[in-house]
């Protein structure tokens, strides 16, 4: 099994502190989850919150009316230093935090056929073992150019056991061999 580091993507450093200070104001996550779902749902709120011409005393009645009481000031502090553009990164490292805090590890696998529960099972186990996580949330991607077997992606770690990546390996070996006896 081969590994490569490759860099992972991350929030902005802006979302991240935002996100730290939701967590440490110790919202429920119903709470978050709802005003989640409210931006989803009316994605309009979303407009009304970064544009400029709208008043900061409407956009703070607004959260008042609209969103859980619980999350109210963190929003309005949001909005007040014009970060709302930023909502949904800021949720998503909200999520990294807690999942942190939870001690659960977040992996992808890319394949060409979807595994059976027996082998998400399996790839479960080995992250917990290896990363020494208490669960492993996986993603599961398809990707026919891979040909057959799969890509595991873990933070910064790879696991290649695909047959492309076999065949470029082996590529890749023939040529050193190459230039060698040239």
């Amino acid at each position: 099994m081969t590994i490569k580091r490759e860099s992972k993507l991350r929030c902005s450093s802006l979302a991240a502190g935002y996100a730290r200070v939701l967590l440490e104001m110790e919202v429920s996550e119903e709470a978050v989850k709802e005003t989640r779902e409210i931006f989803k749902e009316v994605p309009r709120l979303s407009d009304m919150f970064v544009n400029p011409t709208v008043a900061l005393k409407k956009k703070m009645r607004v959260i008042d009316r609209v969103f859980p009481q619980e999350i109210g000031n963190f929003l309005k502090a949001v909005c007040r230093y014009r970060r709302m553009r930023i909502i949904d990164e800021i949720f998503t490292a909200y999520d990294g935090y807690k999942d942190e805090q939870a001690d659960i590890i977040h992996a992808c696998l890319i394949c060409t056929t979807p595994p059976d529960e027996r082998q998400i099972k399996g790839i479960e186990n080995f992250l917990c073992r290896k990363y020494s996580a208490q669960k492993a949330k996986i993603t599961v991607q398809g990707d026919d150019s891979l040909i057959g077997g799969f890509i595991l992606r873990v933070g910064s770690d790879e696991y290649d056991r695909s047959i492309k990546g076999r065949m470029d390996r082996l590529e890749q070996d023939l040529r050193t061999v190459q230039v060698r006896y040239s």
